[in-house]
């Protein structure tokens, strides 16, 4: 597993209709948010087409939905490669994007998302519905992504909600944008975490959404890209942080590897693979991040695209994307390999 080195070159290559795809559910998306600090759900709501789960394979993956908090709604959708039910397989928690305010797990970007690693890992995936701000704010997506792991240790949970094929113990956590910044605090917690039947052996964070107080370069020079802005940027993190508290963008649940940052250097945190986009403007505070976790003492892998935007890897069409899943799916099969688990069903 080699990660890429080439350095980014920042030159937006997109066809034509992803572009446009991309920029209409920015435009869109935004004209949900109020100015107050509260989004117009019920008229989302309209527009938010869902898909259901699958109990029948399509294209040899089933999926099937799992309640846990009927109060909250945390619930998580599994698919399940069914052609390879003899052989043992690892799991992957999926946490999805959206700036903690928008999707779901069953919103066909996901949905899609999740059957490709299903079928190209292969793995069983588990992806993650937890609460939106701003309705809910810090710590309540964090805690939901939480609490589904500590749900899934428990053993009868195990056995209704997985196939018996499912390993716990080659458990890798997965996130993109809001879901990358789940992924790293969810995996830290679980390192924490005294599990009986469930261990993440690794990370993978694509394009991470962190922040900070200060406005990076690559924030001002790749204004207009898709899917992010300094201006949708600070109305999410206004949305999403905790009232009463202060608006800080250096909050560590933000800026984790910022002046509040927490020492991870005792923390054995596992094996983490970065993805950055050349055209993201989040791409300083990721790399920042990548150079933290080394300087702490962290085995991390860096894989940059440089001719793409943010959330470049829900478009199936593009080459680069294709070639995001099969470096995960490296990833997870090396990982696998270098560590020692018994297979306990």
């Amino acid at each position: 597993m080699e990660a890429t080195t080439q350095s980014p070159q920042p030159s937006l290559s997109l066809p034509w209709k992803t572009r446009i795809a991309l920029s209409l559910h920015f435009t869109v998306t935004n004209a949900f948010l109020r100015k107050n600090g509260t989004i117009n759900r019920r008229l989302l709501n309209l527009i938010d087409f869902r898909n259901p789960p699958t109990l029948q394979p399509i294209n040899g993956v089933a999926s099937h939905d799992v309640v846990v908090d009927k109060a909250r709604n945390l619930w998580f959708r599994v698919y399940v490669p069914t052609e390879l039910a003899g052989e043992e397989l690892p799991v992957i928690m999926y946490f999805h994007g959206g700036g903690f305010v928008f999707l779901s797990p069953d919103a066909l970007p996901y949905d899609t998302m999740c059957r490709r690693l299903a079928t190209k890992v292969p793995a069983v995936i588990v992806s993650v519905n937890y609460r939106l701000a701003p309705e809910h704010r810090y710590p309540s997506q964090h805690d939901d992504c939480f609490d589904v792991l500590k749900f899934l240790d428990d053993e009868e949970n195990k056995s209704k909600s997985l196939p018996e094929n499912a390993n716990l113990l080659r458990c890798f956590i997965v996130g993109d944008s809001a879901g990358g910044n789940i992924a790293h605090h969810v995996a830290q917690r679980a390192c924490e975490f005294n599990f009986q039947r469930f261990k993440v052996i690794g990370v993978v964070a694509i394009q991470p959404f962190f922040g900070g107080e200060e406005r990076t370069d690559s924030e001002i020079r790749l204004a207009g890209t898709p899917l992010v802005s300094i201006e949708r940027n600070d109305w999410v993190w206004k949305a999403f942080l905790p009232e009463g508290e202060g608006f800080n963008r250096d909050h560590p649940i933000i800026n984790v590897s910022g002046p509040k940052a927490v020492n991870i250097s005792e923390i054995k945190l596992p094996p983490v693979m970065l993805v950055v986009g050349g055209c993201d403007a989040l791409q300083d505070w990721q790399k920042r991040y990548y150079e933290w976790l080394k300087k702490s003492g962290k085995e991390v892998y860096l894989f940059e695209y440089p001719n793409m935007c943010h959330a470049f890897y829900i478009s199936p069409e593009l080459s680069e994307s294709v070639q995001l899943i099969t470096q995960v799916k490296d990833f997870i099969q090396t990982i696998s390999s270098n560590v020692a688990t018994k297979f306990t069903n």
